[in-house]
Formats: C-alpha cells, structure tokens, sequence
C-alpha cells in the first residue's frame, strides 16, 4: 500500500551497521539472528503455547495455571488467571539453597561513597522483618501503601515487602511536590506511607518526611493510618504521634521469617502514576504474574545476564525502569546489582565512571539524558571524561527512557563501551511493565539511533490513523496489535479512561496505542521512534518528529550539547518549529546568539531540508528538567507560545532557566 498522507515523514538516514562480535554471539543467551527468528516464529505457530512455555520457565507458581490468555472481556485481557504465585518469593526464595543464596544481591553506593553489600539470604531476612511490621501495622492482603523513599536498599526491601504480604504498592518519585503525593495517596487509597526524613543527594540533605507531613494536611488522605520513617540521616524530623513510627520502632521484635502471601496471577502488584494529558496523573496498574514473566525474562534476555555480571541500572525507584530492572527484574534473575543514592554529577562528572572501575560493572543501563550530559561535561573538562577510567569490564551497554539521538550512541559506544560493547537501545513504557523493541547483544546488528527489532512475541506495527499498516520508510503510529503478559491491566479506578487512551475504538478497541510515532527502516524493517505523537510538528503540510530534529541539532558536535523541539502556532505556516538548546559553550547573548542561531538554522536546513529550520532558537544553560533528568516539554510548549508559567513547577531541578529560555533569537 502506498504511504498515508497522514503518515509522518521521516527525514533522518541512518547507514552505520555494527554487528555484534563472534565472541559475543557464541556466549549469548540468544545466539544469532538465526535463534531469535526461531522464538519469533514459535510465538508465530502457537501464541499461547510460547507464552505459557515462558511463564512456566521462569515463574514460581504456587499454583499453576491451566489458562494462558483470556481476551473474553478485551481490552481488560488477563493473564494465567487461575494461577497463583508470590513476587517476592519468585526474587528471593527461589534462591535459597542454590549458589545464588550466598551471592550478593545488592552493591549498594551512598551518596558520600560507602558501600554497603548484602547477599540475598541477607536481603530475604530484611524483606522478611519489613513485611511482619507491615502486618503489625494491620496492612493486609489487598491493601495500599504509599513508597516515597530515597534510592536505598531500603527502598527495595519496602517494595518487596508489600509484594510478599500482598498489598499493592504505589510508588512515589522523591523529587515530587507534596501536592503529587496527596494526589496518589487519595487516588490508590493508601492505608500507610514509607518514606525517610531526608534523603541525600548531590552532597545535600533533601526533606522527605516534612513533605509527606505537608501532602497529609492537605485533606482527603483520611485513610492512611500509619506513616513508617526511615531514618537516612541523623537530622530530627517532626513526629507526628499516634501516626509516625521510625523504621527501627517498627522492625523491634519483628521475625526475619515471613511466610509470603499467595495471590492470583492477575492481582494488582503495584499502581505507578504516570502524567496524563490532562495534568491528572494516571494510576498504571499492573498484575503479578504477567509481569514477573516479563520482568525476569527481559533481564536475561536483553541484558543477556550471566552468573559473574555486575549489573547496573540507573533509574530511581520511583519510575517504571526502577520497578523492573531494579526491585524485580535483576533479582528474579539472581545478578548481582549496583543501586546508586546519589547523581551522576557530584561529587563530580566522572562519577559513573568511577563506579563502573570501582564494582567491576558489566553491564550498564543509562538514560540518553544523563549520557547527553555527562558528554558536555568531558567535552568542557578533560579530568571527567571516560578515557581516565578503568571501564574494561563492561560488556553491554543500555539506553532507557526516549530514543537516543545517533551522534549520543555514538559518544557513548566509543568512549564509554570502548567500540566493544553492544548497545541496546530498548524502547518501552510505564504500561508496558518491561521491554517491548530492543537489540539483543548476542544477535541483532546495531544501528545507531534504532531500537531495531520487537522481542519475540510481542507483535508490533506502524500504523496510519485508520490502523491500516505502512510501508517501511513510513512514518506513523506505533502499536501492539496482539496482549501480552505485562501489559498494564488497567488505569486505577477509571477503566474508561484506560480504553480510551490504550486502545482507542478508532483502531477497533482492541490494538494498543503506545502513543508515540515510529518508523521502519526500509532495508531491514527497523523500528526509529521519531517521538510522541503529540510531538509531531505540522509545518506547511509537512508532518515532521521534533525527535528527528533534535537529532539534526545534536549532531552539529562542536557546538550543541542537548536540543529539544516543540511546536507553537504561526499564521503562515502552520506550526513553527522552536528549539531550545544548550551549547557546549556559555549562553551566549545578544549579537552572539544571533550568529550562533544562524549557525543552527542553516545546519538543520543542509541536514534535513529548509523546511525543518527552527524558526526559534532559544539558549539556556540547561533544559527543565525534572530531578530524574525528565524534559518537562509542556513547560516549553507553553514557553514557545509565550504563555505564562502555571504549572506546578516544584518538581524543576533548575527552575531559574526558564526565564533564559523565554529569550527568543
């Protein structure tokens, strides 16, 4: 069929090939393209049959299941529904009397530098206590409980906890405002809430405990009767009696032993809120036993695991990331893991890289974000930069969060990977519950920019606004056309709003709708996500992904750290592209800007065509960001119209710039 003239055109090409060394292939779980075609075809002949072989593979069942998938009600499709497991026994039990017992789970890094370690036979023991105070606490089976936790071990042991008694965790960033706390806290219900006093960061001691207090006051959290405060450091913090317990109170004569809590496959092992369109935040509810299949298996997979690793996963608890390839994923697997406090940047740049020479990292799973930065800071300071440490232990490298412009990929396979280590680039989302595209090291020829190709099983396609297919070489909507096992249940509380934003009844009501564009390749059929649907740019007709641009900008080396694109109004074309950008230079002003911005202009014009030329270009010594490293792009499209700031701006890391970027050249 021919292209759509709603498709979105794809503009940026791509030619480098790199693929994976025979050293590599011959180790790998997934040996060869030959291998993975072979899983994808099984799940092919026999949809169900793959998925029950998986889940029986890799998952502890209390009960086993007799049912695979149960798409009678769909889109509220459901999972090895008669089964029953727990999550926690399928990360720590399952160990025990194994080799795993005695190895260490968890490398854990405070953000002065002290390093803690715990085997998991320790880990089961401090998981096992936290989970009896739980229950003294009165939490049941079924329950809600609210995490707002600094990135500790601790942290985890909550999580795991809940999932060992059976109540249903919802986990809160802790950079967030006390009003998003409140928001979730109403919204799941929550019965009780961990968090800390303070939790440290960057050398500095951040309040917790005095935001929850603050979240509590605002009214509606009536059901929350207890509140369980780890204290992080040695600062008092206001307690609040009859209400607040310290860690140390609640855990006093607690058993390490704690039987875990059967539950059915499809009960509700977490919420984890996400950003709606509308401001509201969405509760993601994911099951138990689709999720720990996918959790674990992904691990192995992608990250092609193996018993000596060192595995490292930057992302905080707080996100989807940290939930599967941090308190599940890695442990299921039985690797050893590094779980870092404190950012990449202090006490200075090169922190990450110390790390990775400091464990013996092998594998090492990044943001784009922090890759982006930690590149302006080696480029402005030759002491940070990666050559100056020992990162001869890494093997495999990943990508996480938005799509990795090539120019970053290419930064990051040199100098960080030594032009040895396979990225993989791994597209997927909050509902996702893990990955969904991504190279295996082991199999998939890389190619900079591309997430490459679908895990097998997972049926995915680009598609126009009538769910028709494109052609490779058009772009168009990314869907998941078939259920599959961690696919998010349904939106917390509002099973209309989970139709209508996953599975719209435009595409039959039964095809999920990711949300963000995507294009093949046309030579071999590789997915590029081109950014979120919302994010493309209409210019004179022309439909265009800001993440093609930002790429375009990024690419001019000597010049450009980081770039992100929106769209505002304009009378004569449409939309007009705005670009904010941050030079590996200081902010220049004035006449400086202006050259500087010609400079930009006309590079994107010779990289893409005249019709992609910003016709804003505005400069700031950063981007906002949320302290996770996340662009908050609706502060920019509201900065690009020269609207004023109302949005809740607390969660900013730098607050300050939004008035630079309010400049226009």
């Amino acid at each position: 069929m021919s292209a759509s003239p709603s498709a979105i055109e794809s503009v940026l090409i791509e030619n480098r090939v790199f693929p994976p060394s025979e050293e590599t292939v011959k180790a790998a779980r997934i040996s060869g393209m030959e291998a993975y075609e072979a899983l994808c075809a099984e799940a092919e002949r026999d949809f169900e049959g793959y998925w029950a072989r998986l889940a029986r593979e890799n998952v502890i069942w209390t009960k086993p299941f007799t049912q695979v998938l149960d798409d009678s009600n769909a889109p509220f499709y459901k999972w090895f529904a008669d089964g029953e497991l727990n999550a926690s026994a399928n990360c720590l039990d399952r160990h025990m009397g194994t080799e795993v017992e005695h190895k260490t789970a968890i490398i854990f890094e405070a953000d002065d530098g002290a390093v803690t370690r715990v085997t998991y036979r320790e880990l089961l023991k401090r998981v096992g206590r936290f989970a009896n105070a739980l229950k003294a606490q009165g939490v049941k089976k079924g329950d809600r409980v609210l995490i707002y936790m600094p990135m500790t071990i601790e942290g985890v042991v909550a999580m795991q906890a809940c999932a060992r008694i059976g109540a249903t965790h919802s986990v809160v960033f802790g950079g967030f405002s006390a009003k998003a706390v409140q928001e979730r806290a109403i919204d799941v219900g929550a019965v009780l809430v961990i968090t800390a006093n303070y939790q440290m960061r960057g050398g500095k001691e951040l309040p917790l405990k005095s935001i929850v207090d603050e979240a509590l006051a605002m009214g509606g959290c009536e059901s929350v009767r207890t509140v369980l405060v780890y204290e992080r450091t040695s600062t008092p913090w206001n307690r609040v009696q009859g209400r607040d317990l310290s860690f140390a109170e609640a855990l006093e004569g607690q058993d390490a032993d704690c039987p875990p809590v059967s539950v059915n496959a499809e009960h509700p092992l977490f919420v984890l809120y996400t950003s709606g369109s509308t401001g509201k935040p969405k509760g993601v509810q994911h099951s138990t036993g689709g999720y720990m299949l996918w959790a674990r298996q992904t691990a192995l997979w992608t990250f092609d695991l193996q018993d000596k690793d060192v595995f490292w996963c930057t992302a905080d608890i707080g996100w989807i990331t940290g939930h599967t390839y941090v308190t599940y994923g890695p442990l299921a697997a039985g690797a050893t893991q590094v779980v870092f406090e404190g950012v990449p940047t202090y006490p200075n740049a090169g922190r990450f890289w110390q790390m990775i020479e400091r464990h013996k990292v092998s594998v090492f799973y990044t943001a784009p974000t922090a890759i982006r930065s930690l590149i302006k800071a080696a480029d402005s300071d030759d002491k940070v930069h990666p050559k100056n440490w020992d990162l001869s232990s890494l093997r495999i490298l990943g990508s996480v969060g938005e799509p990795i412009n090539p120019e970053a990929w290419m930064w990051y396979y040199k100098n960080v990977g030594g032009e040895r280590c396979p990225i993989v680039d791994t597209f997927w989302q909050t509902e996702n519950g893990a990955h969904v595209i991504t190279p295996l090291p082991g199999a998939t020829p890389l190619v900079p920019g591309s997430c490459t190709l679908p895990l097998p099983g997972m049926a995915v396609a680009v598609v126009d606004e009538t769910g028709h297919d494109l052609p490779n070489g058009a772009g168009g909507m990314l869907v998941i056309k078939r259920p599959w096992p961690s696919m998010i249940r349904t939106i917390w509380g509002d099973p209309e709003r989970f139709k209508k934003s996953y599975f719209p009844e435009e595409l039959g009501g039964r095809i999920y709708l990711a949300g963000d564009g995507a294009v093949r390749s046309e030579d071999r059929g590789y997915f590029r996500i081109t950014g979120r649907i919302d994010d493309v740019l209409n210019v004179s007709g022309h439909r265009m992904g800001t993440m093609e641009i930002e790429s375009a900008l990024v690419a001019k080396t000597d010049l450009v750290a980081e770039a992100a694109v929106v769209g505002r109004p304009d009378d004569v074309t449409g939309e007009a592209i705005c670009a904010f950008v941050v030079l590996k230079r200081p902010r220049p002003e004035g006449e400086e800007a202006q050259q500087i911005a010609k400079e930009l202009r006309d590079w994107v014009a010779r990289e893409i065509g005249p019709i992609a030329r910003p016709k804003d270009i505005r400069f700031g010594e950063n981007l906002p960001k949320t302290r996770s490293g996340k662009i908050m792009r609706r502060l920019l499209r509201s900065l690009a119209k020269g609207e004023a700031i109302t949005q809740d701006t607390s969660t900013l890391e730098n607050p300050a710039i939004l008035d630079q970027l309010a400049q226009t050249n």
